[in-house]
């Protein structure tokens, strides 16, 4: 769910700097500090983007699984799970979750099949992915494997 209105972020235009995106904040809900997202990635994942206005700051990534909450702004602004199109599986404990976008493994494909992860890290060094927008972080997935 949206809460309050929000308009452009600066994470959109040229003065979204690196610092910007480094810099972490504190989810409104579960206190947890959180990096940046780039503006065009929540505009790829939330319902309806052009019904939405951000407001002229940064938003953040929550990814605690406990947390309702995906994306805040600077402000306190909050878009909830119910308000994305995507399901995200960095906060879905589920085999099926989707752990890349880019290539739509699941946890469950990963386990499965090692190989896989060795396929997504080549594609990775050959620039033949898209995390930013596809991934609902806005990260590389390559973290989000499961461990032997």
């Amino acid at each position: 769910m949206l809460t309050r209105e929000s308009t452009m972020s600066d994470c959109c235009s040229s003065s979204c700097t690196t610092q910007t995106l480094l810099k972490k904040l504190p989810c409104p809900v579960n206190g947890d500090s959180y990096k940046a997202v780039p503006l065009k990635t929540i505009l790829h994942h939330i319902r309806q983007p052009w019904a939405w206005a951000g407001k002229d700051q940064a938003y953040y990534f929550c990814d605690d699984a406990d947390c309702d909450v995906v994306y805040f702004g600077a402000d306190g602004t909050t878009i909830s799970r119910s308000a994305l199109r995507t399901t995200v599986g960095i906060k879905d404990r589920s085999a099926d979750a989707t752990l890349c976008y880019c290539f739509g493994v699941s946890r469950a494909d990963a386990r499965a099949n090692p190989q896989i992860q060795a396929y997504v890290t080549e594609q990775t060094k050959h620039k033949m992915c898209d995390c930013e927008i596809r991934n609902p972080s806005g990260k590389c997935c390559l973290k989000d494997f499961p461990t032997a």
